[in-house]
């Protein structure tokens, strides 16, 4: 019997080959990495004390360097059992819980086309490529060139280029003998009823070759090289080789590369092409679409956690909450997805070929979890100065909950955003415990006093400096004031009598104060030498650095003045606000410790609630940056 290459493909993908090679085998611990998926031990095809029998999970191969014996899931059992290999398969089927297919001779019949399909694939990929290097791929060569991209990684990814012609592809393959029902097959003409004559469907374009998961060329991305074509960027149709929403590019070489590891999705091809060049090889994109389902799948089954990395806009943000939706109810123990949100205006190409690696390795660093998504969404840029805004918050986040299917993550996520609510809104609210007529049941002790004013101060976000800890909202001011000198036109005395809990920022402020002092001019650039000659550029490298990890974009020098302006005001006067708070929570967790009175108590009470509406807009801008309802200027 055949089977097709489908099936085979995904009782392999399905099942680990440690699960088949391991119930014949005993590991060895020592050398065994199992979080990575890579196995030894000693070989069963030739008599060994040390192992030298090695199997990938990512590549679903095993060989040893002993005897040289090696294969797939396949091999594997009918070498060492003598079975058949229909019978093989039989077993790799039962072990994925996928049913055998029933003959299909129609279905055999295909699967030999899809294999002469393939080949013809191929035959066009060579053609784009040699296009690329001949002369009518000059343009294409000096716009890759400007992209940063090297000839040896075009060569890797088998760029090319489709000639603006009508019929440049349809004559090559013509004239190799291919018959014009193969052409169209393989979606590489428009043809139809109503086009007398077919023609190229890639013309004009840079070619990227999309592949299967064994890196079989199934279709092809094309990006224009004339603005005036309405789109940038389009693939081949779907075809009896190609389904969009069921393929990830550059799926092949990530598998193989993330070896256990984690996997990154971007948004397009040149993400995935200039991380390669950084030596990021285990990432791969959808195809100009949001993700699908399938292609989650896909995901999964490389990594338990991949990274959707989103460009830093709103669009980027938007895509990341519809995967967020998408994946909820899917995700299970060993089984869920962090979130790599980008600077405001790039995207992961722009981040390494201006910063390099290193840049993006500390973004994947910062990756956030699948519950960090859910609540930004349902907290951004909103007020819960209400009851019912606060029940409201409450009721859509347990309906998230909800949709998980998995009854222990379920429970978990429950118990998780009940911790952030509380968290966020500060649990004394309930500490009161107020009787009818909102009066409480006894008095309070100054022990309980000094309590709930410690956990609301240790809350606050932007006064903990212990511990060499610079506050946000400190960097914010200190960092737009360097970044946006007009700023400090404006607020000259408000800078200089600013209280800073931070040593360093305070240091950072006495060398900007001191280069206005000796006659520095109000400008970026002179202030940041200033700045550093001081001794204080470390400082200020480091407030950016915290702001860019926050979003905190309003404040880098990028931002039009104008936003830099509207979130400097905010923070100034969030941090006089919480100033003159913690002066009046110590002067009323004195009173009441001296006089413990229901009067001192409802007034401890009211700062607390003051206080509290502060932190609510804070850890807002602290979590989730300054959302000012325009994305970031350049």
């Amino acid at each position: 019997m055949r089977f097709s290459t489908s099936f085979l493909d995904e009782i392999r993908d399905r099942v680990p080959i440690s699960q088949v090679v391991g119930s014949r085998v005993t590991f060895d611990r020592r050398k065994t990495n199992a979080a990575r998926g890579d196995y030894w031990a000693c070989c069963p095809f030739h008599g060994e004390k040390t192992p030298s029998f090695h199997c990938e999970d990512s590549k679903g191969r095993y060989h040893c360097f002993g005897c040289g014996a090696s294969g797939d899931h396949f091999r594997f059992l009918t070498e060492l059992e003598g079975i058949s290999f229909p019978e093989a398969v039989e077993r790799v089927a039962e072990m994925a819980g996928v049913a055998m297919p029933a003959r299909d001779p129609q279905a055999e019949r295909r699967e030999k086309e899809r294999a002469s399909l393939t080949d013809v694939m191929e035959m066009a990929a060579r053609f784009f490529e040699e296009r690329l290097q001949g002369p009518e791929g000059a343009e294409a060569r000096a716009y890759l060139r400007e992209r940063g991209l090297s000839p040896a990684t075009q060569q890797a990814f088998r760029l090319g280029f489709a000639p603006d012609s009508r019929n440049a592809l349809k004559e090559h393959l013509a004239g190799k003998g291919v018959a014009k029902e193969q052409i169209e097959a393989c979606g590489l003409v428009r043809h139809g009823p109503d086009i007398p004559v077919s023609y190229d469907w890639f013309r004009g374009r840079i070619m990227f070759p999309i592949t299967d998961p064994r890196g079989r060329v199934i279709a092809f991305g094309g990006r224009a090289l004339s603005p005036d074509v309405p789109a940038k960027y389009m693939n081949s149709p779907d075809t009896e080789l190609f389904h969009k929403g069921q393929v990830l590019y550059n799926h092949a070489r990530a598998r193989k590369a993330a070896r256990g590891g984690p996997v990154i999705a971007v948004e397009g091809y040149m993400d995935v092409i200039a991380l390669a060049q950084a030596g990021v090889e285990n990432a791969v994109a959808p195809l100009g679409t949001a993700l699908t389902e399938q292609q989650l799948e896909l995901l999964w089954r490389m990594a338990e956690e991949p990274v959707l990395c989103f460009d830093g806009d709103e669009a980027g943000l938007r895509a990341a909450w519809r995967a967020a939706d998408m994946a909820l109810p899917m995700v299970r123990a060993g089984r869920s997805l962090r979130f790599a949100l980008l600077p405001q205006g790039k995207d992961p190409d722009d981040l390494v070929r201006e910063e390099g690696r290193a840049a993006f390795d500390a973004l994947l660093a910062e990756a956030r979890p699948l519950a960090d998504i859910l609540w930004m969404r349902e907290t951004s840029g909103r007020v819960f100065d209400t009851p019912e805004r606060r029940a409201a918050l409450e009721q859509s986040l347990r309906a998230l909950a909800g949709r998980i299917r998995d009854e222990s993550v379920r429970r978990h996520y429950a118990q998780d955003l009940r911790e952030r609510v509380n968290a966020f809104f500060g649990s004394s609210r309930q500490g009161g415990r107020h009787g009818p007529g909102g009066r409480p049941h006894g008095r309070p002790g100054a022990a309980a006093g000094r309590l709930a004013v410690s956990e609301s101060l240790a809350r606050s976000a932007m006064v903990r400096a212990a511990g060499g800890h610079m506050p946000l909202r400190e960097a914010a001011i200190m960092v737009a004031a360097v970044n946006h000198p007009a700023l400090i036109d404006e607020h000259f005395d408000a800078i200089e009598a600013l209280p800073l809990a931070s040593r360093d920022l305070a240091r950072l402020r006495a060398a900007l104060l001191d280069a206005l002092a000796h006659g520095a001019a109000l400008e970026r650039q002179v202030l940041r030498e200033a700045v550093q000659a001081a001794g204080a550029g470390e400082v200020m490298e480091r407030a950016e650095a915290l702001l860019r990890r926050a979003n905190q974009w309003p404040a880098l020098p990028d931002a039009a003045l104008e936003d830099a302006r509207e979130a400097f005001q905010q923070a100034l006067h969030l941090h006089r606000s919480a100033g003159f708070l913690h002066k009046e929570l110590k002067a009323a967790e004195h009173a009441l410790a001296n006089e413990p009175t229901e009067e001192n108590y409802r007034h401890l009470v009211e700062i607390q609630a003051e206080l509290r509406k502060v932190q609510a807009t804070e850890a807002l801008i602290e979590g989730f940056g300054i959302l000012s309802g325009r994305a970031g200027r350049s």
